[in-house]
């Protein structure tokens, strides 16, 4: 595997992961390392004489890619070494030929973290010496949040432990009205998966993070556009599905923590209460849902936060990662077993 420089900066690499080919043709996903070479994270050694090497997956959301340097920062300054995936079709991974984001079905995308595992793996042993144990935690946002919540269940043991970022768990409506639209796009992404949706391109929450408007985070256009790429039938159904699953009880063995903002603010029309929630998702719903997700799942809802919470203005950012770090110090990677259900 070639690493090779990443645009983010010299402290950070990324190597391209190979995938099998999808029907538009070749398929890759991206790792990014995080290395700054005066403080590379350390290996644990106990008595027994084993090593042991703390490390973070980050996996982004919808439209989305991995540009948060703060958030790899905070990892690498407590000792976890830390890297983040670009999915097929997303950011780094995106190619010309490519429908942006598509995907049919979440369980697609355990190819892509299966391979970044591995990569990260082979990374650190080769840091710190072929008998080094990784202990993984896994941190997502949003859809990505969404998609880590099911390859954890499909995968118990793999991750210490899950951080969640503003979760897509559920669908916004009644039960019978998700169920309906489900109905309805089932019958549509199956003749036709990438017929685009007919919905609002409001870009709203765009506007709350983006520098170029007032937010303050450099964005690239191609990767996150202004209104985010289009809809299609076949991904909304993958998604639906996704939640339906974890609405049936995925009952995950290791501990959850799950970040949000304390309030919603969803509309059609640009409010100034974007820049202080989140514009996305109605947090009440994630909540309920976030903690049927396992026996010991950690809610913190943040006052002034944004659809993600590490994206907020300073004050609400420092107090995530000061209750984020203390989750870590408790839970992050310890052994499953001690908390499973």
């Amino acid at each position: 595997m070639l690493w090779e420089p990443d645009y983010l900066g010299p402290d950070y690499r990324m190597a391209e992961l190979g995938l099998p080919p999808d029907d538009e043709g070749p398929c890759t996903a991206t790792l990014v390392a995080h290395e700054p070479q005066e403080a590379l994270p350390p290996a644990h050694v106990p008595a027994d004489g084993s090593r042991t090497v703390r490390a973070v997956l980050y996996v982004h959301g919808w439209s989305d890619y991995f540009f948060q340097r703060a958030t790899a920062e905070f990892f690498t300054a407590r000792g976890v070494a830390f890297f983040a995936l670009d999915l097929r079709k997303f950011g780094r991974s995106l190619r010309p030929w490519q429908t942006p984001g598509f995907i049919t079905d979440l369980s697609e995308y355990d190819a892509d973290i299966s391979a970044a595992i591995d990569a990260l793996t082979d990374a650190l042993r080769h840091r710190h010496g072929a008998d080094a144990v990784v202990l993984l935690s896994v941190m997502a946002h949003s859809a990505g949040a969404l998609t880590a919540a099911l390859w954890a269940a499909r995968n118990p043991g793999t991750a210490q432990s899950l951080v969640l970022n503003g979760p897509w768990l559920d669908t916004q409506g009644s039960a019978l009205l998700r169920s309906a639209t489900q109905g309805l796009l089932e019958t549509v992404s199956r003749f036709r998966p990438k017929a685009r949706l007919r919905v609002p391109e409001l870009g709203f929450y765009w506007r709350s993070i983006s520098r170029s408007a007032e937010g303050e985070w450099d964005l690239e256009p191609f990767w996150r556009p202004e209104t985010g790429f289009p809809l299609r039938a076949g991904w909304l159904a993958a998604i639906l599905a996704g939640q339906a699953e974890v609405a049936r009880g995925l009952s995950l063995p290791m501990p959850v923590l799950v970040l949000a903002s304390s309030s919603s603010t969803i509309g059609t029309t640009w409010n100034e209460a974007m820049l202080e929630s989140d514009s996305v998702l109605d947090v009440s719903v994630m909540v309920r849902r976030a903690v049927e997700l396992g026996s010991c799942v950690t809610v913190c809802r943040f006052d002034g936060a944004l659809h993600d919470v590490l994206l907020s203005r300073p004050p609400v950012r420092s107090r995530a990662y000061l209750q984020l770090g203390r989750w870590l110090d408790a839970y992050g990677f310890q052994d499953t077993e001690e908390h499973g259900s």
